[in-house]
């Protein structure tokens, strides 16, 4: 029994018109899907419209020889087998077939028979390597995001998000409040996607004047500005192949708005002062924490660059929503900062941990860290206490730093009895409708019952 052979999408280049219709025709007849061209020009564009598993090109062509072609394709697409055919059968022709990235190469006059099992190869080979990138994906979004740390139903709504977002090339605008991670989120959804292996990139747009934005964003040619005595690449071309956060984009100067827009439509760029322009395959991810809608009313942002980066948007949480997070986030960052600064303090005293929930953190998770840095240094006991927090969490605009129902003889209650307190509320306001209250504490009924039945 002969062993079955898989049928692979093949683009065959030759201009020799003859030969070229009898490789079609034959390789057409063992199961393959050809398409066929007499030059590079068309078979760039092939390769731009169709998924193609494997490149079969004349090494001797007018203009780009196959040599010239398989080294473009592979700086392109290295996971894309060039077979190179040629009538000088030398060790040089070999040697530089291979220096140019080819699976393979063949003689002419072409046996078609060997032609053939050296596609085959091939073909095993691309097959080989797209279940190797399928199971490295499978791995990589088994593996949790430690930087996006929290069990509460709004953080895992977002985590949701990224799971189903991260493999698209589409835009995504990252919006929240300061301090709720929007890096941390734009840096989940490169590490998720087929990108990982490519650079991830940030610049905040606000942080640098209009002139230095420019060319740091898109380059610059040589003598483009005074100081420009070297060309230089842009952002743009540095993250191709990966992903590229423009934080604080409400911020952009709306001159430079324009050519930001072009570049996101025609994934070129033009570096300042040059007259080239430049390819850049770059997934853009922007961040803002401000409304972009009422910026771009008030006119300091176009409309059209912002539906082309706003195709979809993750609205970010602040903490004050995302409940206990609070606490997993201050033991996460006691665990670093005393390992940073040798200290052995291990965890929160409850009255301490009763106050960090109590606080609505304006300044959200950056705020909760700067907290916690700073009572770590002043503690001088295994937990961090009362005394060690600033005082405006422990007594915000100056009141009391929990409602009356969770103090009991001026004392903060253990958290077991703040919770069991805080359930009898919520279903005495629900008239004892446990179902309803289950579901809006973020418990289901079981959770709720063992709760109640510890009491």
């Amino acid at each position: 029994m002969t062993e079955k052979r898989q049928p692979g999408r093949i683009l065959v280049i030759d201009d020799d018109r003859a030969l070229c219709e009898l490789l079609e025709e034959d390789l057409s007849r063992r199961g393959h899907r050809i398409w066929a061209t007499l030059n590079v020009v068309d078979a760039r564009e092939i390769l731009h419209q169709q998924d193609i598993d494997i490149v079969l090109t004349d090494l001797n062509m007018p203009g780009t020889s196959g040599i010239d072609f398989c080294a473009e394709v592979h700086g392109n697409r290295p996971d894309l087998p060039v077979v190179i055919m040629t009538a000088f059968g030398s060790l040089e022709t070999a040697i530089a077939a291979l220096r140019a990235g080819a699976y393979d190469f063949v003689t002419k006059p072409v046996d078609l028979d060997l032609l053939s099992i050296s596609l085959e190869r091939a073909l095993q080979h691309r097959q080989l390597q797209e279940k190797v990138r399928l199971l490295k994906d499978q791995v990589r979004r088994q593996q949790p995001d430690d930087d996006l740390l929290g069990d509460s139903p709004a953080l895992a709504t977002i985590k949701q998000q990224i799971s189903r977002l991260a493999d698209l090339n589409s835009s995504v605008l990252i919006s929240g409040e300061s301090g709720t991670g929007k890096e941390l989120v734009a840096r989940a959804l490169h590490r998720q996607s087929y990108r990982s292996e490519g650079p991830f990139v940030a610049i905040n747009c606000a942080a640098l004047p209009e002139n230095l934005l420019e060319s740091e964003l898109f380059g610059h040619a040589r003598g483009a500005f005074t100081d420009a005595r070297e060309s230089r690449k842009g952002l743009f071309v540095e993250a191709s192949g990966g992903t590229l956060l423009l934080d604080e984009i409400a911020e952009l100067p709306l001159a430079l708005q324009p050519k930001l827009l072009r570049v996101l439509e025609d994934h070129k760029v033009r570096p300042l002062g040059g007259s080239q322009e430049i390819e850049c395959d770059v997934r853009v991810l922007a961040a803002s924490h401000q409304n972009l809608e009422e910026v771009v009313r008030s006119r300091h942002f176009r409309s059209d660059l912002f539906y082309r980066l706003n195709v979809i948007e993750l609205e970010l949480p602040p903490l004050r929503d995302r409940g206990n997070d609070v606490l997993l986030l201050a033991q996460s960052f006691i665990r670093q900062l005393a390992q940073r600064f040798n200290k052995s303090v291990t965890g929160l005293a409850q009255p301490a941990a009763a106050c960090l929930l109590a606080y609505p953190w304006p300044g959200n998770v950056r705020e909760l860290r700067n907290v916690i840095e700073r009572a770590l240094i002043l503690s001088h006991h295994d937990q961090l206490t009362m005394e060690d927090l600033p005082e405006q969490i422990k007594h915000p605009g100056g009141g009391d730093p929990l409602p009356a129902s969770l103090i009991d003889n001026g004392q903060i209650l253990p958290l077991e009895q703040m919770e069991r307190r805080y359930i009898h509320q919520v279903l005495e306001q629900l008239e004892g409708n446990r179902t309803l209250a289950a579901r809006l504490l973020g418990v289901d009924r079981k959770t709720l019952y063992r709760k109640l039945k510890e009491d």
